[in-house]
Order: C-alpha cells, then sequence, then structure tokens
C-alpha cells in the first residue's frame, strides 16, 4: 500500500513538472509588414494620440494632433516618443530587466532522484530508492535578490527616462537647424535676384562702355558662385529634415508635414544650479540608480556567505524492506565564504561612485560651458540686430536712391548685396546657437518635473514596442 502511495505522489509530481513548463513558439521576422507599417504612420495617427494621453500631463506635450496643418516641433516631440527607433530598443530592455524583476527571488526547483538494483541472485527482490530534495534558503538571499532585481528595474527605468529627455532635446536641437536651414536656402534665393537684377544692370552698362567684359565677367562669376552655394544650402536643409524624420521614426516623404518653425525655448534662471543638477539630472539619475544596484550586489554577495540548508524526503525499498527515508544537508562556510564574490563587489560598490562622482564633475563643466555659450551668442546677435544689419538695410536704400539718380556702381551694388547677405546668414546663425545653448542648459539641468517612462508592457510582442501602446 505504501509503495503504491509514493509510486503515485512520483508520478504526480513528474506530471506536474511536465504541465508547468513552457512551450516554445517560433516568431519570424516580418520585414514587409513593417514597411508597410513605416510608410503608413502618417495616415494613422490613432495610435499617437492614444499615446499621447497615457503620457502624464507634467511631461509637457500636447495631446491632440491636427495633421492637416502639418507637424509642429510640441507634437513632433510626442511622435518622437512614440516612433523613435532607439526608444523602441530602451522599452524592450526595460522590458527585459522588468520580466528579471518579476521572477527574481524564486526558489531553487526541487530535485528529484531514483535509484536501483537488480541483484544477480534469482530470489533477491528489485531495491530502489525514490528521493525528493528542496533547497530551504535561511539567510534572506532570496528577499535581497528580489530587490537587487528592483534596482536593476529601476536603473533601466532611469535610462529609458534619460533616452526620451535627450530624444527630445536633441529633436528641438535639430528642429532649430532645420529650421534654420530653410530660412538659410530663403536667404540665397533672395540673394541670388538681387544679383539678377545686378547683371541685368550691367548688360546695360557694358553695352553703354561704361564697364568692361573683364568687369562684367567678375559679376556673372559671382552670381554663379552663389547659385552653387544655394544647391549646397539646399542639400544641407535634406540632410537635416531626414535627420529630423529618422528622429521621429517616419518616412522619409513626411517632410512636407514639417512646420518650419522654431522650438519653444526657455532660459533657466536658478538659484541654486548645483542642487537643481542633482535632483534632476536624467544622466546622473542613471547613476544613482546603478549606485545603489552595486549597493544590493554587495548585500547579495554577504548574504551568499550562509548557505542554503537542503532537506529531502523518499521513499525506498531494499530486501522487501519499505522505507521511509529523510536526509538533511548543511554546508560549512569555513574556507571560502564567498570572500571573491565579497571582495569584488566592494570594488565595483566604489567604481559606481566614482562613476557618479566624475560625471556631476564633467556635467557641471558642460553647464558652465552652455551657460557661457548662451550668453555670447545672445550678445553677438544683439550687436547684429541692432547695428551690423540696420546699418547694412540702410546702405541698400541709399544705394538704391543714388541709382534712382542716374548713378550706378555695379562693384559696391554687389558689395552690398554679399554683405547683406553674409550678415543676415550670419545673424540666423547665432539665432540658432543661442537657442542650442538654452536647450543643452536645459538639457543638463533636467526638467522641471518627475517624468515618467513611456509605459512599460509585462509581454513583449512587435505591437507593444511601439510607444508601448497596443
Amino acid at each position: 500500500m505504501s509503495y503504491k502511495f509514493y509510486g503515485s505522489i512520483s508520478f504526480l509530481y513528474i506530471a506536474f513538472f511536465i504541465a508547468g513548463c513552457q512551450s516554445y513558439e517560433p516568431a519570424p521576422l516580418d520585414i514587409g509588414s513593417y514597411r508597410n507599417d513605416l510608410e503608413n504612420r502618417l495616415l494613422n495617427i490613432e495610435p499617437i494620440t492614444e499615446f499621447a494621453n497615457r503620457v502624464a500631463a507634467s511631461d509637457g506635450v500636447p495631446v491632440h494632433f491636427d495633421m492637416h496643418d502639418g507637424i509642429s516641433p510640441s507634437e513632433g516631440e510626442v511622435i518622437a516618443l512614440f516612433y523613435n527607433p532607439e526608444l523602441r530598443i530602451a522599452r524592450l530592455e526595460a522590458s527585459v530587466a522588468l520580466a528579471k524583476y518579476e521572477t527574481a527571488g524564486l526558489w531553487k526547483d526541487p530535485v528529484f532522484g531514483f535509484d536501483g538494483a537488480e541483484i544477480s541472485s534469482p530470489s533477491a527482490p528489485f531495491q530502489f530508492g525514490l528521493m525528493a530534495n528542496v533547497s530551504i534558503p535561511i539567510s534572506g538571499r532570496l528577499k535581497v535578490e528580489k530587490k537587487r532585481a528592483g534596482t536593476i528595474y529601476e536603473a533601466q527605468l532611469m535610462k529609458l527616462i534619460n533616452d526620451e529627455w535627450n530624444v527630445r532635446s536633441e529633436l528641438r536641437r535639430r528642429w532649430v537647424n532645420w529650421a534654420t536651414a530653410t530660412l538659410q536656402v530663403q536667404l540665397f534665393n533672395e540673394a541670388i535676384d538681387q544679383l539678377e537684377r545686378i547683371i541685368s544692370i550691367a548688360d546695360t552698362l557694358v553695352k553703354a562702355g561704361e564697364i568692361n567684359r573683364v568687369e562684367y565677367r567678375l559679376l556673372t562669376v559671382e552670381l554663379a558662385s552663389y547659385k552653387v552655394k544655394a544647391t549646397d544650402a539646399t542639400l544641407h536643409l535634406f540632410e537635416e529634415e531626414l535627420f529630423l524624420i529618422g528622429l521621429m521614426g517616419l518616412p522619409p516623404v513626411s517632410g512636407e508635414y514639417l512646420i518650419a518653425e522654431f522650438p519653444a525655448t526657455q532660459t533657466m534662471v536658478i538659484a541654486d544650479e548645483t542642487a537643481r543638477l542633482i535632483d534632476a539630472n536624467t544622466e546622473l539619475a542613471i547613476l544613482f540608480a546603478k549606485y545603489q544596484t552595486a549597493e544590493e550586489t554587495l548585500r547579495l554577495e554577504i548574504k551568499k556567505q550562509y548557505p542554503d540548508i537542503k532537506i529531502g524526503s523518499g521513499y525506498g525499498s531494499e530486501f522487501n524492506d519499505h522505507r521511509v527515508l529523510f536526509g538533511l544537508t548543511i554546508p560549512l562556510s569555513i574556507w571560502n565564504r564567498n570572500q571573491a564574490g565579497i571582495a569584488s563587489a566592494k570594488t565595483q560598490r566604489e567604481v559606481a561612485r566614482a562613476e557618479v562622482e566624475t560625471t556631476f564633475a564633467q556635467l557641471f563643466r558642460e553647464l558652465t560651458l552652455a551657460n557661457t555659450s548662451f550668453l555670447i551668442k545672445k550678445t553677438q546677435r544683439a550687436f547684429y540686430t541692432n547695428d551690423i544689419v540696420p546699418m547694412l538695410e540702410e546702405q541698400t536704400k541709399d544705394i538704391v536712391q543714388i541709382v534712382e539718380l542716374g548713378e550706378v556702381d555695379t562693384f559696391i551694388l554687389l558689395e552690398t548685396v554679399t554683405r547683406q547677405h553674409d550678415a543676415k546668414n550670419r545673424l540666423l546663425r547665432l539665432q540658432a546657437d543661442e537657442m542650442i545653448a538654452a536647450i543643452r542648459v536645459h538639457q543638463i539641468l533636467g526638467p522641471e518635473y518627475q517624468l515618467h517612462p513611456s509605459p512599460i508592457n509585462r509581454e513583449i510582442t512587435t505591437e507593444d514596442t511601439l510607444g508601448g501602446v497596443q
């Protein structure tokens, strides 16, 4: 009776083990389907709107989209948070950390063993023994493992927040560059129109014999040179547009929807920038979380000094003498005591501390440079806005009046046009550099509010990785 009972228990244990295991399901790549999704992203904006609604209101992004009037910089930030390819990978990595956290701290599976012996003597019965062993953690190691996995997941969330913040900052910088490149192309076209009018005047002067063909040829060479520069500016505009579209994860044909306006920038006035840097910088937040992981790793290695107790029970039969078996194993921490693991964890904790401190020092230097750059670019822009450009515009008005009086000097006209173009072009670049410096200051100081990462899905699917919208 006992033999049948323990045999049934063993059979049920094996059946439960098999039923509890997961089965493999292949997930083949389908790049064709992804291509169709990429090409149709701007046709179906409902997932983006749903994603925007799921983002916390304090994250400072709009929740309404109107594709009929184009994509504004603020709307582009939401699209980038949803479709950016690097953020998609970051969310998948956070999903991996979440899966490890949810399964951390589990007991080891029990071990089932069977021994049997067949004695050659025909009258001897078959001998066997069934034994099930289980490890019991008594040191609290599993609880520490769970907490350590939680700190790793927290660090991954901080990395995701940092990646999203950096993508938003980079999108603002690239939008400034793209809008500036758009205006630069317009400036070149205006200069070419003015040069063509000068060439038209020069044609009349050549026919009248007031300028020679050598002077006329110099004017035509200058016009051709500006046309070449205009094509370079157009190529640069296209490159900036493609980079901007790539940040948003949109197909190349999406450029026509972009609105050529500068993103809103904030001038940060903070009494204690050091405290703000420590509290809000997203890069430091990652290292703070990694340092906490190093602390928990050391705590775990110390817990590993105290091994688990292994106990077992089973049933056996020897010479028809049926018996219940018991076993107990207690490893003794005498020589090893996990000294290598503890020493390594202590060293890694000091490495993590050094990374926090050196990164803080680097960010503080970068903040100083960004603030200085902002002030210098602002001063330079003021010179061009208040002095240089107005004087050149006044010079143009005077020359026009002289031309109307019948006195024409084509080379003064040429010099005025080129200088005015260079001044306006420089003014545009200074304006862009000033905004980029302000964006960098904001990026280093971090957001004014606590950011929350985009939703992380527990089940990883191809649909879930696009902004977490199912």
